[in-house]
């Protein structure tokens, strides 16, 4: 089995992120267990392979965090904190289970708005939105615990994912997509299969308290991605519309509250990490190639 992969992989979140995280897992010669309430969703995920668990079940976590290896949270906070951390926590210390490495996937809504220009990982933190804050609270109490518990922890801080069944390629083809212009606004956004492969790298590379920012190497506009797709797959360009339109979403007005370019300079030279996508043009031509995992 390569050294970078956990034997037994808990993730806490049985998500889109969570789910490609446990698949790469397994397809790494390990084992994959996936939390979730939703017993209709453990079933399915169970029926993928997965072995799952009920979060709220303490004694059914607890033995899952005696066998892990690697415990991986991608659960986003809730109003009083991370849900992740207020079930691992007592199950890690009642267990008295010492995983070598646990990553908790934060947001770069946690650098706040740059207006254009760069972030980077020991930046000052001024999110500007009720979900950027909660994150920054969540960073903070899980690289609280794991040094009052002596545990690895890692912070990885992701922009927006895109991947197969999740892209501007799908919303162009459902009719859903739309342009929103806003001029100098910029962002970076990543593949899923990079941002799961930034955490594998990580396994490999432990570093107790490290923050790294993945991503893909070139901020752009969202009207000039989604204007890209639509030529590469000839179609025509969707309808504009302002952001205060009533059809645009409160989540899509949050995303255009800050313009930033990151930086994923630290995870490159500290976890010798490449995107294999390092630009939407590679991550969206291989989705409609079909090249894309």
């Amino acid at each position: 089995m390569p050294a970078d992969a956990p034997s037994t992989l808990l993730v806490f979140g049985g998500g889109w992120l969570g789910q490609a995280a446990a698949r790469e897992a397994v397809r790494r010669g390990g084992r994959a267990i996936l939390t979730s309430r939703d017993p209709a969703r453990r079933e399915a995920l169970f029926g993928q392979g997965f072995d799952t668990v009920d979060p709220a079940d303490g004694e059914a976590l607890e033995q899952a965090v005696r066998g892990a290896t690697a415990i991986l949270v991608t659960a986003p906070p809730e109003s009083d904190g991370c849900p992740g951390l207020k079930r691992l926590v007592p199950a890690l210390t009642r267990s008295g289970a010492f995983p070598d490495w646990i990553g908790y996937v934060s947001s770069t809504a946690v650098y706040g708005d740059r207006a254009g220009g760069w972030a980077f990982e020991d930046d000052p933190l001024n999110a500007a939105s009720l979900e950027g804050a909660r994150r920054v609270r969540a960073e903070r109490d899980w690289l609280d615990a794991g040094q009052g518990m002596g545990l690895t922890v890692q912070i990885f801080r992701l922009p927006a994912l895109y991947g197969p069944g999740r892209s501007p390629i799908d919303r162009l083809q459902d009719g859903t997509a739309r342009i929103v212009r806003k001029p100098g606004q910029v962002f970076n956004r990543i593949h899923v299969e990079d941002a799961v492969a930034g955490l594998f790298a990580s396994m490999a590379r432990p570093r107790p308290g490290a923050a790294y920012t993945l991503c893909d190497d070139e901020p752009a506009p969202a009207d000039a991605v989604m204007e890209w797709a639509a030529n590469r797959l000839g179609m025509p360009r969707p309808p504009e519309i302002d952001l205060d339109d009533p059809t645009v979403s409160d989540a899509m007005r949050r995303f255009y509250l800050d313009s930033k370019r990151l930086s994923n300079a630290r995870a490159k030279a500290e976890l010798g990490w490449r995107p294999r996508y390092p630009t939407y043009r590679e991550g969206l031509g291989a989705l409609i190639s079909g090249e894309a995992a």
